[in-house]
């Protein structure tokens, strides 16, 4: 199996990296509702997220990911550092940016750039945390054919964050663990509308 989707990788890189970096990224939404305890999934956010996933950050990441390695060819530790700093300078902010005011635009928002001054800063400061790290892995270990996919399965976790944040969140670290670690409790209408148990409903007394 394994094998067998290396070869399909090799054979089709293009198709298969965007495909599954996609589709990661629209199930970190996917995620985000879920671990959100909602009632209804919101399938046209999760639309949305995709059409952004699959247009601009599964081919910008496809492509930059050649450049990169073109511009600084190889894994030493000079190249791996030079690959990093331009592309948490560059590609980073612009992905981010894209990501809010994307969503936004498709959702029809009349201002598609507030999320994006609200929340651009901090995101990328948390995307400092979260990044370097994952690039540098990356970058060190990953084969140029399989960038992309990996990227992909590190953009599922960020997809979640960014998610909670353009939904809730204000693009901090602290409010998103304050989200996950937060307990959740599923209420419908039937239970917001009943008396809990113990507590006394007052009757108006007549005159």
């Amino acid at each position: 199996m394994r094998q067998a989707f290396l070869r399909h990788v090799r054979r089709f890189p293009w198709v298969t990296n965007v495909t599954l970096y996609g589709c990661l990224f629209a199930g970190g939404d996917f995620v985000h509702q879920w671990f959100s305890h909602r009632d209804k999934m919101d399938w046209s956010h999760t639309r949305n997220v995709a059409v952004v996933a699959f247009s601009f950050h599964g081919n910008f990441n496809f492509f930059w990911m050649r450049f990169l390695e073109r511009t600084f060819p190889g894994k030493s530790a000079g190249m791996v550092m030079k690959k990093l700093l331009l592309d948490q300078t560059t590609a980073a902010p612009l992905a981010t940016s894209v990501f809010y005011t994307g969503v936004s635009f498709l959702e029809g928002k009349e201002d598609i750039t507030q999320d994006w001054r609200e929340k651009f800063l901090n995101t990328y400061k948390t995307g400092l945390m979260f990044w370097p790290f994952m690039q540098f892995l990356n970058f060190s270990l990953v084969p140029l054919y399989m960038r992309t996919s990996f990227t992909g399965c590190c953009a599922f976790v960020w997809a979640t964050f960014l998610c909670f944040s353009r939904q809730s969140g204000d693009g901090t670290a602290a409010a998103a663990l304050a989200w996950l670690f937060s307990p959740k409790q599923d209420v419908t209408e039937d239970e917001a509308d009943t008396p809990k148990e113990g507590t006394v409903v007052s009757k108006p007394t007549q005159n």
